[in-house]
């Protein structure tokens, strides 16, 4: 995937801005006071984050703006989809994590498959801010970046809402669950 070119095609282009698009209207409440002609601007000057995009669509996580960054001027989308995404669980947080597993490994890692997708792991205070927005992951959890003081005694952080309140779990690196994925964050 490293050499692969991260484009989508005219179709794959104009199929995703319309599900974009219908989303970001659909949920004002996530960006109030934003016009999505200037996002959909920001998204067509860049074809590698509109693919990235892309990936966070396909693999469930219904991506959607959730935020600005003036000093940067760029739009933050989170993958806002209800339960964790579907095609990003059973996933063991990191390589080494993977690595450390005798038997029956997981497929992937949250790192190594952020990191292709482009995006970022939401941190325990994104993924808090994102709560603020919705109630997410009510029957399923997310890993979220790990401080790397945890990572080196072999741990790893993930988070849920139960009883309409936002917990922080830790867990081996190597453990998986099918309940369990991850959320992403991407500038564009």
């Amino acid at each position: 995937m490293e050499n692969e070119k991260k484009v989508l095609s005219p179709d794959q282009q104009e199929e995703i801005l319309g599900i974009l698009q219908v989303r970001f209207e659909k949920n004002m409440n996530r960006h109030n006071g934003f016009e999505w002609s200037n996002v959909q601007a920001k998204i067509e000057s860049n074809s590698e984050k509109l693919w990235s995009l892309n990936e966070m669509e396909i693999t469930g996580g219904e991506p959607d703006v959730v935020g600005y960054d003036k000093k940067a001027d760029e739009y933050i989308f989170c993958d806002c989809s209800v339960e964790s995404p579907k095609g990003r669980r059973s996933i063991c947080y990191d390589r080494e994590a993977l690595e450390s597993r005798k038997k029956h490994k997981p497929e992937n890692n949250v790192m190594d498959m952020a990191t292709a997708m482009g995006i970022e792991l939401l941190t325990e205070e994104q993924y808090r801010k994102l709560q603020k927005l919705g109630n997410f992951d009510t029957k399923t959890s997310s890993w979220v970046k790990t401080p790397a003081n945890i990572r080196k005694l072999g741990g790893a952080i993930f988070c849920d809402r139960r009883y309409d309140t936002v917990f922080v779990y830790h867990n081996g690196a190597e453990s998986y669950y099918a309940g369990r994925g991850f959320r992403g964050l991407l500038r564009v």
